[in-house]
Order: structure tokens, then sequence, then C-alpha cells
């Protein structure tokens, strides 16, 4: 885990012009609370110890326990297609001692949520989680990322807003 929370900037171009772009809606957000629902399960049920939502692309990275050294990358309507979960056995990662409880990555996706809808500028791109060493990596549309522990993330919601938009610059920064 992480002794500190990282923040990269990301490309200077990105940053200017910022405020001249806003979200567009992605297949993945049209079906939010369902992406969400197969994340979870994925990474509470299926094996699943990493997985990487690019809520703009509309893909899924995930690392699972039984194959870690590999990735695997599912794209937009594959994820959404009948039976996407029944093709993983039923996995749990205790054996690993996850950092993070399969209760808190529902709260973590529920913030991933609030952070990609409530800013038509400032949003969420992407958004990771890691249950083994419990670390949460976030990019944003202005190619900021973020690597925290969970921990810290709900320490410091009010650094990504709580309620109303619009989203502070540090998110940015």
């Amino acid at each position: 885990m992480p002794d500190r929370w990282l923040q990269i900037k990301g490309d200077p171009s990105v940053r200017a012009f910022l405020f001249q772009q806003s979200r567009v809606e992605s297949l993945f957000d049209s079906q939010i609370d369902r992406i969400h629902e197969i994340v979870h399960a994925l990474l509470t049920r299926k094996g699943a110890f990493h997985v990487k939502i690019h809520h703009s692309s509309s893909q899924l990275t995930c690392w699972f326990a039984d194959d870690a050294y590999r990735y695997r990358v599912f794209v937009k309507e594959e994820v959404l297609a009948p039976g996407f979960l029944g093709q993983f056995r039923d996995s749990l990662i205790d054996h690993l001692q996850p950092v993070i409880h399969a209760e808190d990555t529902q709260a973590i996706l529920n913030e991933f949520r609030r952070l990609r809808t409530t800013d038509k500028n400032i949003y969420l791109r992407n958004g990771s989680i890691n249950r083994v060493n419990g670390l949460i990596g976030m990019t944003f549309s202005c190619d900021g990322s973020h690597y925290i522990d969970h921990k810290t993330f709900f320490e410091k919601l009010d650094t990504f807003a709580t309620s109303e938009p619009p989203l502070p610059m540090s998110a940015c920064a």
C-alpha cells in the first residue's frame, strides 16, 4: 500500500482545454449501475482482485487471482451481454488477505459513480480497485491521476467534493 497519496499531473494540453470539453455519455454511463454490479461481483465472488473501469471507452481490465500475471480486457457489449458473469467460476480471494473488504467495494463504486456523473467538465474517466493492496486509482478528465489507499480515499472524499458540482480543480492538480 502506498505510504502517501500520489497525484500525477497529466498532459498539459488536456488541462489547458478542460472547460472547452464536456463529458459525453458512454455505453457504460447509460448502464453504470449494472456495470458497477458486475464489477462488484467480479471483485467479491468471481476471483478478480483488481478491476479497472474505463468509463469513457466502456471497457473493463481485470486481474484474477488464479492467473495474476495476465490481465483480461472486456469491452462494451461483451460486458453487458447476458451471462457475462457465468464464464467465471465462483472464487473468493480470502487466501490473499484482501485489505479492502467485500462490503467496502460497493461504497467505492458508489463514489466512482458520483465522481463520474456529478460534473460535466471535471469527471472520472477511469477508476480502479485493487482489493489486495488496498489501492484505488483514478484518472480524471483533466488527465490528472490519483493513487490512494482506500482508507484515505474515504477520509478525503471532500477533496473530490461530496454533493454538488463543480468538483474542485484539486482533482486535476
